[in-house]
C-alpha cells in the first residue's frame, strides 16, 4: 500500500472512522494495532514478517518490564529491618540484573539487524556472487527492520536509565507497530507516544488541516518532484560509462534534492497522518541544505536518528567531555556506525567517513578559531557565512555519490570522471531529447529553480516566521492532490529509504 495511492486514502479515512468512534482508550490501540498489521500486511512480500515482529514486540516488552521492575528490599532507612550493608549489596545485584538484561536486549536487536542487512551482502562478498544463484537463500529484510530495533534499544536503555516500563502490552504493540512511522520513521521514543496516546483528544480544525495540509505537501514532494528527479537521476547512474561530467555533476546535485525530498515527503505523510489521530510525530529534517557547517546540517537532516546517536551512542562513549582528541575519534566512530546503519556495502562505510571526516574538521576549526578572535569573527560575517555554506553544501552533495552508489567501483568511477569526461553522443540523444525533452541548461535552470523556491521557503519560514493560516492551508490540499495526479509520472518510484 503505498503512501500516495487512493488506495492509502481510502484506508486512511476508514481506519479515523472506527478510530474516532470508539470513546475507550485501550478500543483506540487495539484499532491501530489491527490497521498497522493490515498495512504491514498489504506491502509486497511482507506478511511473512508479521509474526516475526509481533514476537520481537513482545519479547522488547518482557525485557522492557523486567529491566524495570525494582527487585531490591526498597529504600534503606533507620527502621529498616535489613542492615545497610546487606541492602547495598541487594541494590548492587538488582543493578547487575538490570544490565545483564539490558545487553541481552541489545544484543538480540542488533543481531536481528546484522542478520536480515548483513548475512547476505557477507556471503556475497565472500563469494563473490549472488548466494541465490547457487540455488541457496536470497534474503529479503522486512522493511523498516533498521528504524524498528533502533526504537526497540532506545525503549530498554530509557528504562535502564529510570524511565517507567509500561505494563500494558497492547500500547507498546501500537507504538511499535504504528503504520505512519513503521517502514522509515521518523524514530519515536516510547514514552513521547504513550502519553499522547493517554491524553488523545479530537483535533481541532487548525490540527486537521495541518494534518491534511503534511499528507497533500508530502505527496507532492515525493509524487512530482522527487519522482520527477529520480528519472533522470536513474539514467545517468545507470549509463556511467555513457554519461559525461555535466551529466554526473547535474545527477549528483539532482539526486541530493531528490532524496531530501522523498524522504521528507515521506515523512510528511506520516506525520499528517499521525496528526489526524491526535498524535504528534516529531519532525525530521529542518531545512538541512541551508546549513552552514557539517555539524549544523546533522542537526537538521534525519533529526530523529541524530538524535538516536547522540544519545545511545555519542554520549556513552564520553561525547566532547574528554578532550578534543577522544572527541574527534567519538565522531568518526558514530558517523561510521551511521554509514553501516544505512546498509553492509562499502559505499555506505565511505559516506559515513567522509561525514565523520568533516564533523572532525569542523571541530578542529572551531577550536582553532577559538584562539583567533579574526578568525571567529570572520566566519561571522557574511562573506564567511557564504564560504561556510559553499564548503558544507559541496561536501554533502558529493559525499551522496556514494550513497546513491553504494558499489565502491563504480562510485569511485563518478568521482574520479567528474571533471573532462565527455558524454556519449547517443547517450545525449537519448536522455535529453528522446526521454526528458530538455537539455543539459534547462535541467540545470531547474534544478537552480528549486533550490531557489526552497531558499524563499525558508527565508519565510525561518526569517520572516511567515506561515499559512489553516484555512489557506485546507484551500491548498485538494489543489496539490490534483496536480499529484496530473503531474507525477506513470509508475512511482519506491520511497527510497525503504532500502535502510
Amino acid at each position: 500500500m503505498n503512501f500516495i495511492s487512493i488506495l492509502y486514502g481510502f484506508f486512511l479515512l476508514s481506519v479515523l472512522g472506527i478510530y474516532w468512534s470508539l470513546a475507550q482508550e485501550s478500543w483506540r490501540l487495539w484499532i491501530l494495532l489491527a490497521a498497522s498489521i493490515v498495512f504491514y500486511a498489504s506491502l509486497p512480500n511482507q506478511v511473512q514478517y508479521i509474526p516475526l515482529l509481533l514476537a520481537l514486540v513482545f519479547i522488547n516488552f518482557r525485557l522492557g518490564k523486567a529491566i524495570g521492575e525494582n527487585t531490591s528490599p526498597g529504600e534503606h532507612s533507620q527502621d529498616s529491618k535489613i542492615s545497610n550493608e546487606d541492602w547495598q549489596y541487594a541494590q548492587a545485584d538488582w543493578n547487575r540484573r538490570r544490565l545483564k538484561l539490558l545487553w541481552l536486549g541489545v544484543t538480540l536487536n542488533v543481531l536481528l539487524l546484522l542478520g536480515f542487512k548483513y548475512l547476505q551482502p557477507f556471503f556475497q562478498f565472500i563469494f563473490h556472487q549472488s548466494v541465490s544463484q547457487d540455488g541457496g537463500f536470497k534474503i529479503i529484510a522486512p522493511l523498516g527492520i533498521s528504524f524498528f530495533t533502533f526504537e526497540c534499544i532506545a525503549y530498554l536503555v530509557d528504562i535502564y536509565r529510570g524511565a517507567p516500563a509500561t505494563k500494558n502490552f497492547i500500547k507498546f504493540a501500537a507504538y511499535k507497530l504504528f503504520f505512519a512511522k513503521l517502514i522509515s520513521g521518523p524514530i519515536t521514543r516510547f514514552h513521547s507516544l504513550a502519553t499522547q496516546f493517554s491524553l488523545v483528544r479530537y483535533p481541532t480544525p487548525d490540527l486537521a488541516a495541518e494534518g491534511l495540509w503534511l499528507i497533500a505537501r508530502g505527496a507532492v514532494k515525493k509524487g512530482i518532484l522527487a519522482d520527477r528527479l529520480g528519472i533522470f537521476v536513474d539514467l545517468c547512474f545507470g549509463n556511467l560509462q555513457r554519461a559525461g561530467s555535466a551529466d554526473l555533476w547535474l545527477a549528483t546535485f539532482a539526486y541530493g534534492l531528490q532524496l531530501y525530498l522523498d524522504f521528507s515527503g515521506y515523512v510528511d505523510i506520516a506525520r499528517g497522518s499521525a496528526l489526524l489521530f491526535g498524535l504528534i510525530l516529531p519532525e525530521n529534517f529542518d531545512f538541512p541544505y541551508f546549513s552552514t557547517s557539517i555539524a549544523d546540517f546533522w542537526r537538521r537532516w534525519h533529526m530523529t536518528l541524530g538524535d538516536w546517536l547522540r544519545n545511545y551512542l555519542y554520549f556513552p562513549l564520553g561525547g566532547s567531555r574528554n578532550g578534543l582528541d577522544r572527541t574527534c575519534i567519538n565522531l568518526m566512530i558514530i558517523m561510521l556506525i551511521a554509514g553501516i546503519w544505512h546498509g553492509a556495502a562499502l559505499g555506505f562505510v565511505v559516506w559515513g567517513a567522509l561525514h565523520g571526516l568533516a564533523l572532525v574538521v569542523h571541530r578542529l576549526t572551531d577550536a582553532i578559531s577559538d584562539r583567533f578572535e579574526d578568525l571567529e569573527h570572520f566566519w561571522q560575517n557574511p562573506l564567511g557565512i557564504a564560504i561556510a555554506w559553499l564548503f558544507t553544501q559541496f561536501m554533502v552533495f558529493t559525499s551522496w555519490i556514494w550513497f546513491r552508489l553504494p558499489n565502491i567501483e563504480d562510485s569511485t568511477w563518478v568521482f574520479q570522471h567528474l571533471w573532462g569526461h565527455p558524454a556519449d553522443a547517443q547517450f545525449s540523444n537519448k536522455v535529453y531529447v528522446e526521454v526528458l525533452n530538455m537539455n543539459q541548461s534547462q535541467i540545470a535552470i531547474l534544478l537552480g529553480a528549486l533550490g531557489t523556491c526552497m531558499a524563499i521557503i525558508y527565508a519565510f519560514n525561518r526569517g520572516l516566521k511567515l506561515q499559512f493560516n489553516w484555512p489557506v492551508k485546507l484551500l491548498f490540499v485538494p489543489l496539490c492532490f490534483y496536480a499529484v495526479w496530473l503531474l507525477a509520472p506513470e509508475g512511482s518510484l519506491p520511497y527510497i529509504y525503504f532500502d535502510f
